[in-house]
């Protein structure tokens, strides 16, 4: 008598676990491809960032302070307190420069509030006494603004969680990709051969050139 032949549990399918890692390997593709992009694009760039000629755009302001503020800058609660919320309004309304929440420098004579941000920089001085307010902005170019996305410098917390999603769809993207290669390999002897070209060319110029 012939024992029918036993089917493998939906979890053990050859079938089953391909359309998994396919339905994964594509929907990491698509939420990483403009991110990946990006940071391919960059990571040229930042390779040759000394050749790569800048041209900084330097533009200074100047404000004044309404008399009812300067009371405000009288006594801050540290050496590093942010500005009052009154006075970041008034700064945000004269200069278009946001320094809510930013640490300042305060000393006897003046507040200092440094604005660093991609692609350029930005600081804010208050003379404490009279209320000048001094500030400068640098605009070193799109270029430069791509690279710091790229570094995430200077780019706030949203950006950094950004980031972090995005390298863990890549890193899925790349596993699921990997398990794939391994389940159709059999038809395809280069495969495992290219795989490892991947791993051995940066190694030997790690091992050969980078001192």
């Amino acid at each position: 008598m012939k024992r029918k032949p036993q089917h493998k549990p939906w979890y053990r399918s050859r079938g089953w676990w391909l359309k998994q890692l396919h339905n994964w390997h594509w929907m990491s593709a698509a939420i990483s491809l403009i991110g990946m992009l990006l940071f391919a694009a960059t990571g040229i760039t930042l390779n040759h960032a000394a050749t790569i000629a800048a041209s900084p755009h330097v533009q200074n302001l100047s404000a004044k302070l309404p008399a009812p503020l300067l009371a405000q800058l009288a006594k801050p609660a540290s050496d590093s307190a942010p500005l009052p919320p009154a006075i970041v309004a008034e700064l945000d309304t004269r200069l278009e420069l946001n320094a809510g929440g930013k640490p300042g420098e305060w000393s006897d004579d003046e507040v200092y509030v440094a604005l660093p941000r991609p692609g350029g920089d930005a600081w804010i001085s208050i003379d404490r006494a009279s209320g000048a307010v001094t500030a400068e902005i640098t605009d070193r170019g799109w270029i430069s603004y791509l690279n710091d996305l790229h570094k995430g410098r200077n780019a706030g917390g949203a950006w950094g969680w950004f980031i972090d999603v995005f390298a863990g769809a890549c890193i899925l993207f790349t596993l699921t990709g990997l398990f794939l290669l391994y389940m159709h390999s059999k038809p395809r002897p280069l495969t495992w051969p290219l795989v490892g070209l991947g791993l051995v060319v940066p190694m030997l110029i790690v091992v050969l050139f980078v001192h």
